[in-house]
């Protein structure tokens, strides 16, 4: 109970950061929080931040970078996560089938999770979700294996370059 007081003022702390993270100006670029904290407004006082230009790089942008992708509407940042591989054959034709007759009825029952099928030479691979981390793709794997118990024995988790979106 000591530590009470610390542990709330550490969550107000926390939510007051991520709530001034990143904006955007009216004409459409990155503003990130340091460039908010020294713009000048009446009745306010001034204030400098002086860091590593670095750092000022780092922080507060989410929608910029090298690992984030756009498409139309929607920004997905690119980072080192796993998948539930469902599927892998090598069988040329019978393989290919089987991979997209596996993702149609793994899509009925999961619309919203995205599915891969990837042809590596010699094996057609069907890789299901986007996930930050093993315990998420264990979770999507147990719920595909009480989904679809005749997939069980050949699912397991693999690490990949997965895509999280930012919108």
């Amino acid at each position: 109970m000591k530590n009470f007081p610390c542990i709330a003022l550490l969550f107000m702390l926390l939510a007051c950061v991520t709530g001034a993270s990143a904006q955007t100006s009216t004409d459409g670029s990155a503003q990130t929080i340091f460039d908010d904290l020294q713009t000048s407004k009446p009745g306010k006082g001034d204030v400098i931040v002086n860091q590593p230009e670095a750092l000022r790089k780092m922080i507060g942008v989410r929608m910029y970078g090298d690992n984030v992708e756009k498409t139309d509407s929607t920004a997905f940042l690119k980072i080192q996560g796993f998948r539930t591989q469902v599927f892998s054959g090598n069988s040329q034709r019978k393989s290919k089938d089987e991979a997209f007759e596996k993702e149609k009825m793994i899509k009925e029952l999961f619309p919203t999770v995205p599915t891969y099928v990837t042809y590596t030479a010699p094996f057609w691979k069907l890789r299901v979700g986007d996930f930050r981390s093993h315990e998420e793709a264990y979770h999507m794997q147990r719920l595909l294996m009480t989904a679809f118990p005749s997939f069980g024995k050949e699912m397991y988790i693999v690490k990949e370059e997965v895509r999280i979106p930012l919108n």
